[in-house]
């Protein structure tokens, strides 16, 4: 299980994770009734099977790739610790889990169940034709607020939309910081990332962007619902305010000519801005 969890980087589930739970708590405030937690289980369990498969996928379908990049060797499939046909297995089941999950919740989160898995299973095949795969990424965790929303009310709704917003330049941001570790090795098997396109000076420059305008939608999402349906307060102004200014900080942990802390500024900075963001918020929420 050790190896299993190692495979999907399961401690990663963090990023997203705490935008689900906006979702779910900025839904179970219009529920009469109040909070399911049955449903808030089902959607937990939606969260961790579907980031599972997607990432367990991503090694398989990368494990020849990353048998040659020096800094992925270790890595369970290359290193031999895990099979490839166990490895798929993995996926196969996790993704049968998430179907089954998504059926116990409602009727829309059942028929959108495999469109969500085609995206973040698909992912792992867009390095090959297009420098847009953080993009994608960023879409694969953006679903995260809307799916769980969903999942309380069977519909749409602006603002968890506006978090997926979020969520999709915030991901794509730091997946194109990580990726500067692998410029020269992309250009070697002729992979497509921001970083082998562009160079790392630029594609700093373009996270930069990215983060810029993931800043503005953060506020603009409390702005447009201060004192209104969402009921955001105070504890909303620190939130965004913790979670920019970790934005900024990680942008001061990588240059181009050092990347010496890039899994600080990937993980650790990211996981902490994630985890204190959706904590404020759903505090405000009940507050």
């Amino acid at each position: 299980m050790k190896n299993y969890l190692s495979l999907v980087k399961f401690s990663h589930t963090i990023f997203a994770m705490p935008f689900a739970m906006i979702g779910f708590f900025l839904a179970s405030q219009s529920r009469p009734e109040g909070i399911s937690w049955y449903l808030f289980g089902l959607v937990l369990a939606c969260m961790v099977f579907a980031r599972t498969a997607a990432m367990g996928f991503n090694r398989y379908v990368d494990r020849d790739i990353d048998s040659k990049n020096p800094r992925t060797t270790d890595r369970e499939i290359p290193a031999g610790i895990i099979s490839p046909q166990n490895a798929l297995f993995f996926v196969v089941a996790n993704s049968a889990l998430f179907v089954v999950s998504a059926y116990f919740i409602n009727n829309l989160c059942f028929a959108l169940s495999p469109v969500a898995l085609l995206v973040v299973l698909g992912y792992s095949y867009t390095k090959r034709f297009t420098a847009l795969c953080h993009f994608v990424l960023g879409v694969g965790l953006a679903l995260a607020p809307v799916g769980a929303y969903i999942a309380v009310t069977g519909e749409f709704a602006v603002l968890p939309v506006l978090y997926a917003f979020v969520v999709l330049f915030w991901v794509s941001g730091f997946d194109i910081i990580y990726a500067l570790q692998d410029e020269e090795f992309d250009k070697s098997l002729k992979l497509n990332s921001i970083p082998a396109l562009f160079g790392k000076a630029r594609a700093l420059m373009i996270s930069n962007v990215l983060h810029f305008v993931t800043a503005l939608l953060v506020i603009y999402a409390g702005w447009e619902n201060w004192g209104q349906g969402a009921n955001f307060g105070y504890s909303y102004a620190v939130a965004a305010a913790v979670f920019i200014s970790l934005l900024i900080y990680q942008h001061f942990l990588v240059k181009p000519y050092d990347l010496s802390r890039v899994n600080l500024a990937f993980f650790t900075t990211n996981g902490i801005a994630s985890t204190i963001f959706g904590a404020l918020v759903i505090l405000d929420l009940f507050i």
